[in-house]
């Protein structure tokens, strides 16, 4: 017998599940973009079973603590360093970009909220 993974809750009460529609944030919709963009018949980076592969590869720390578009950037970010799309130090520039110019924003909105 298989021992169960993680992320499977199949048979398992995990509570009740929202069904309701909740507007996507904008990072959210990016993430939604990129994977159709590396998906898609043209480019066929990536397919989307590799993504759910990767995020049932996600540890179970990983996995309980981040939300569901989160999971899946983790896993594209992931399956892209594996084939060797991006380079580790690529990705680690990139987020210190994003990180920097969210610090300034917030540094920003502090100043003008005075």
């Amino acid at each position: 017998m298989t021992k169960r993974r993680h992320h499977d809750m199949g048979g398992l009460d995990a509570g009740p599940v929202e069904i309701t529609d909740h507007d996507h944030a904008p990072w959210e919709k990016q993430v939604n973009a990129m994977l159709r963009l590396l998906a898609d018949p043209k480019r066929r980076v990536m397919t989307v079973d590799e993504l759910r592969r990767g995020i049932e590869d996600l540890g179970p720390g990983a996995y309980d603590e981040q939300s569901y578009y989160e999971r899946w950037i983790s896993s594209i970010g992931n399956i892209l360093l594996e084939k060797g799309v991006i380079e580790v130090d690529e990705l680690g520039r990139k987020m210190g970009e994003i990180e920097a110019r969210m610090r300034a924003a917030q540094a920003e909105a502090g100043k003008a909220a005075q």
